[in-house]
């Protein structure tokens, strides 16, 4: 090749060198001078803390009680002629349920009665003959010895009648048990004896029980420890008593369905149990239409008081850490976000009472919680822009 394309060749090549060299160097240089966009804050939807007024209650388990229950039992033996009532019915006081076979008692009373007539026959001549000795002896025409005995026979007399009438009315009483009568009115339950089955009396075994059933009693268990703090919530104004003065308690089935009928607190025991550390309370309840049976199990909503400036929360803006302890995020004033532990009281609806952790004006996250973390920036929005459904969640 010649000296002359030699050059050419040379030239040509530092000519691309420095193009490649000027766009290349030029274009990088100018990336690495621009700062990298900063991310905009997230979004999160938030609610402020108003104070409310709160009903506190709670939910207490329960037992139904009869409130009165009497056994019926006989009070003399024999054996058991008919039944005359029915099983599962209604029964007053006074209404005969059973015959016992009353001719033994009869028979009993029969003589009792033909005793006291002979010792008031008996009684009559001694009678006189006392009056006539005490006569005699006013004139000094008898010996004393003769008056003290004619006195003696007729005070004698009266005693045997008294014995006699008294042996009469038992056999009375006696005649009178072979009916067995229902002690008190209410609703009585199964027989557990038929007619000829021998009875004696006041045997171990009941013949049958009468339960009145309206009203009717529930018996509540609460801790002690509640009812202590109720107390000094109460002292320290914090919760004012009811306008009812006494609080209604509210029933619950089994399966969650309200009771028709408000009852009243009647009376709050005054003994610990010491096993259980509870106290008994017991409500009473109408049941005119004996929904309600004795054993059953319910469920008490018991109104405790008005706390006038409660502070809910949302039961979505609460988290709990693995040992329990309930957290929410709240927005601070130069939007950032921060972590509050909290002390948590009774559910109300779909919120939570706040014992402490939160302020009235605390704007807490409650949609969102999975785009921050503490420390980082958010933007406050209302929860419905959020792009999601606010889901409710209760622990």
């Amino acid at each position: 090749m010649s000296r002359k394309a030699l050059l050419l060749v040379f030239g040509f090549a530092f000519l691309v060198v420095v193009v490649v060299f000027s766009f290349g160097g030029g274009h990088y240089g100018q990336a690495g001078a621009e700062a990298p966009a900063t991310p905009a804050a997230p979004e999160v939807g938030v609610v402020t803390l108003v104070p409310e007024q709160v009903i506190v209650s709670t939910v207490l388990p329960g037992r139904i009680a009869a409130h009165l229950v009497a056994e019926v039992r006989p009070q003399v033996g024999g054996i058991l002629q008919k039944r005359l009532f029915e099983e599962g019915g209604d029964v007053k006081a006074g209404d005969v349920l059973y015959q016992i076979d009353d001719a033994r008692y009869q028979a009993a009373y029969d003589n009792a009665k033909a005793a006291l007539a002979k010792a008031q026959a008996s009684a009559v001549p001694a009678k006189l003959k006392a009056a006539r000795t005490e006569k005699l002896f006013r004139d000094n025409a008898i010996a004393q010895q003769d008056n003290d005995e004619a006195q003696a026979a007729s005070r004698n007399a009266e005693a045997d009648i008294a014995a006699c009438q008294a042996a009469l009315d038992a056999a009375r009483i006696d005649l009178h048990y072979t009916k067995v009568t229902a002690p008190i009115s209410g609703r009585i339950g199964k027989s557990a004896f038929t007619a000829g089955a021998l009875v004696t009396a006041n045997q171990a075994q009941a013949l049958s029980t009468v339960q009145q059933i309206d009203p009717l009693y529930v018996d509540l268990t609460q801790p002690s420890r509640e009812v202590l703090r109720l107390k000094q919530e109460f002292a320290s104004g914090r919760l004012k008593k009811s306008a009812q003065g006494k609080p209604l308690v509210k029933l619950l089935f089994e399966d969650g369905k309200p009771y028709s009928h408000l009852g009243e607190l009647q009376f709050s025991d005054i003994t610990v149990d010491q096993s259980t550390g509870v106290i008994t309370l017991r409500a009473t309840f109408p049941n005119p239409e004996h929904e309600l049976l004795p054993g059953m199990y319910v469920r008490a909503v018991l109104e405790e008081g008005v706390e006038e400036h409660a502070i809910l929360v949302p039961q979505q803006a609460v988290t709990r850490d693995p040992k329990g302890v309930a957290t929410a995020m709240v927005l601070t004033a130069d939007n950032r976000v921060e972590s509050r532990t909290l002390e948590l009281g009774k559910s109300v609806k779909d919120k939570w009472l706040v014992l402490s952790g939160l302020e009235v004006g605390d704007r807490v996250i409650v949609d969102g919680l999975q785009k921050v973390q503490p420390g980082a920036k958010a933007k406050a929005v209302a929860p419905e822009k959020c792009g999601k459904d606010i889901v409710l969640t209760k622990f």
